[in-house]
């Protein structure tokens, strides 16, 4: 009697297995999101592990071509970092100080160079006052502006500035002078004044009176006849 070759009967609606494919393990399940996974994202976690493995592989190769452990090397690495992070904090800290006390010493020498300036036109205007109180305090006497000319600028051996003054009584009687003199900057504000007098001069007679500043004036200096009288 001939043998038949034996056919495995599948239940209807199931699929058959390709000859030489091994059959699913009993309970498995395949979801979509393994059906869907490409092979790239699959490889990640090997690709990772790889590189973990190449940096303890390079870590373990530094120890031994120095002859020193792994651990003591990735110790020493560690230790270097942190020794450049705490450099580059105290690197950062010692600029902030020094902007700090560049801030204060700008601050410190903007204020003094306000108090010298305010010190300075406080004299000068004392200074004002004080020749301006001389004229005004002679009572009675002619405005003598024209009777007097002014010299050249000069800065004598006390570091002081002075200059000369020719005066001349132009009036038909003997007279006796009292000159306000300003000493003024290129701008024209006046730094100082002082008060000069002259003794009794004699109608068409002419004398040099020196006016010299009160203190040392710094810059170019120019001198003017604020005021003058003659009594």
């Amino acid at each position: 009697m001939d043998r038949q070759p034996h056919t495995r009967v599948t239940a209807p609606g199931a699929k058959a297995t390709a000859p030489g494919a091994k059959a699913a393990a009993p309970g498995a399940r395949v979801t979509a999101q393994d059906l869907d996974a490409s092979p790239l994202r699959r490889r990640r976690p090997a690709v990772a592990g790889v590189l973990t493995a190449a940096l303890v592989g390079a870590a373990a190769l530094a120890g031994c071509s120095s002859g020193q452990s792994a651990s003591s090397v990735a110790s020493q690495a560690v230790s270097a970092v942190g020794k450049g992070a705490s450099a580059a904090a105290s690197a950062a800290s010692a600029l902030a100080s020094a902007a700090g006390g560049a801030g204060s010493a700008l601050a410190s020498v903007a204020s003094g160079a306000g108090s010298a300036l305010a010190s300075a036109e406080a004299r000068a205007s004392e200074a004002v006052s004080a020749a301006s109180s001389a004229v005004s305090g002679v009572k009675g006497g002619l405005d003598a502006k024209g009777d007097v000319t002014v010299g050249a600028v000069t800065t004598g051996t006390d570091n002081r500035t002075q200059v000369q003054l020719t005066v001349t009584n132009h009036g038909q009687q003997s007279y006796k002078y009292v000159i306000q003199v300003n000493f003024t900057d290129e701008s024209g504000k006046v730094v100082d004044a002082t008060a000069v007098t002259v003794p009794e001069l004699a109608a068409g007679q002419s004398v040099q009176a020196a006016a010299r500043s009160n203190r040392e004036l710094s810059g170019t200096v120019k001198a003017e006849v604020a005021n003058a009288i003659r009594y």
